[in-house]
């Protein structure tokens, strides 16, 4: 499957799709450079990519692979790949495994979560099936009893489990749970989602010699966004050139950010898909260079991933290292964000959850701790508390099982909204 010229694609996709053509009606006949054009709109892009009547799509969808995406509310989105395309995908996906650590004869356990038009259980095994080096692929799926899945893993030794951090954190304290630990196991591959250093003590806990890795960085609707970068910083990628152009954009000017170590919103170009033309997509993260020439970038987390409680604005980053500051024992292994409205103001709890055999009912010096950490960082949520706008900042304990997950993808929610809507 070609990569195809910037000008050429554009060009492709004004005369074919609708949608595009609309897009760029005011724009010069020929158009040379990704930056001129406007960044794509995802509420308008997806109102326009339905199964009836699409304008988003090049042609009728005639051959393709269909994937479902964009989580599990409101009307349901897809994305289709025709096979050179999901071929291209998986071929240069599967290339940067090896960077995650994928080495000749490797037995590798497929984690993620299958059916339901849902990728990424597929995604993973076709890209290890194209990978440069050789390897015994375990289908085992994230939907499979953990009472099975322990069994199969032990009879086959498995050396790679490749999951969310959510589905290999359940694992785990299943493990923990058995009094047990996998000690074949040497990577743990996870994607879909960030891996936090309290997820990393249970994981250690129960593969006393596995390293977490991340397998790369990639979505079904946005398509490859960076390959691993080889270190001791997981959220560190590289840019899939030639077949991608990611830029990191200026979040309030949507100007291209060009030097290192200044946030911005990732926006994506994939110069290989003309089907479902993907051109200045918002992949829904927040990033940083930390080499521009070198198309090195650093993953901060989704750019929805923050939850505005009154007047407060926070990220789900900013809990995570306020509780890591307040957790010098290491007891906290999963966090939540709940926001909820009770006697007409918000308030937001931290659902933390800790290991098997820990008793929450003991942990209220660290529960203090957390909610100073988080003050201190975050002075306007106290002195809104203080202003009578929204309730004090509260802790729940949980166990690691407890934290809602996506049913479908087998992902950590991490911001969940109570507050009624009607």
């Amino acid at each position: 499957m070609p990569v195809h010229h910037v000008s050429d694609l554009i060009r492709f996709a004004r005369d074919h799709s609708p949608f595009y053509a609309d897009l760029y009606a005011d724009l010069p006949p020929q158009v040379d450079r990704i930056t001129d054009l406007p960044v794509v709109d995802q509420s308008e892009f997806w109102a326009a990519n339905t199964l009836h009547g699409n304008r988003v799509l090049t042609a009728p969808l005639g051959e393709a692979v269909v994937f479902k995406t964009g989580g599990t509310t409101g009307a349901p989105k897809f994305s289709c790949y025709t096979r050179e395309e999901w071929q291209e995908f998986v071929t240069a996906f599967g290339a940067g495994l090896v960077d995650a650590g994928l080495r000749p004869g490797h037995r590798v356990a497929d984690l993620f979560y299958a059916g339901e038009l849902y990728a990424s259980f597929l995604f993973i095994l076709d890209s290890l099936t194209h990978a440069p080096v050789a390897n015994v692929r375990l289908p085992i799926g994230g939907g499979a009893p953990l009472e099975s899945t322990v069994p199969t893993l032990e009879d086959f030794a498995a050396q790679v489990v490749a999951g969310t951090p959510t589905t290999l954190c359940r694992l785990a304290e299943h493990l923990m749970s058995q009094g047990r630990q996998l000690t074949a196991v040497e990577l743990l591959f996870f994607g879909g989602e960030a891996l936090f250093d309290d997820q990393r003590r249970l994981l250690a806990a129960a593969f006393p010699n596995a390293e977490p890795r991340s397998l790369g960085y990639a979505s079904v609707d946005g398509g490859l966004l960076g390959r691993p970068v080889p270190g001791p910083d997981p959220r560190t990628h590289r840019t899939f050139a030639p077949h991608t152009v990611v830029e990191i954009l200026d979040e309030t000017t949507g100007e291209p950010i060009r030097e290192t170590g200044r946030a911005g919103r990732v926006v994506v170009t994939q110069l290989f898909r003309r089907l479902m033309p993907v051109i200045r997509y918002p992949a829904g993260d927040r990033a940083e260079w930390t080499d521009v020439e070198g198309g090195v970038f650093r993953i901060l987390g989704r750019a929805e991933e923050g939850v505005r409680v009154g007047p407060v604005s926070l990220y789900s980053q900013d809990a995570q290292t306020a509780v890591a500051a307040a957790d010098t024992e290491g007891r906290v292994m999963g966090m939540q964000l709940v926001v909820r409205r009770w006697e007409g103001r918000d308030g937001l709890v931290l659902r933390l959850a800790t290991a098997p055999g820990d008793d929450p009912a003991g942990l209220d010096v660290l529960a203090k701790a957390v909610v100073t950490e988080l003050n201190d960082a975050r002075p306007l949520y106290p002195d809104s508390v203080d202003a009578g706008f929204v309730h004090p900042l509260r802790v729940e304990w949980a166990r690691h099982r407890d934290l809602v997950v996506n049913p479908r993808s087998g992902k950590l929610v991490r911001v969940i909204d109570e507050r009624p809507t009607a």
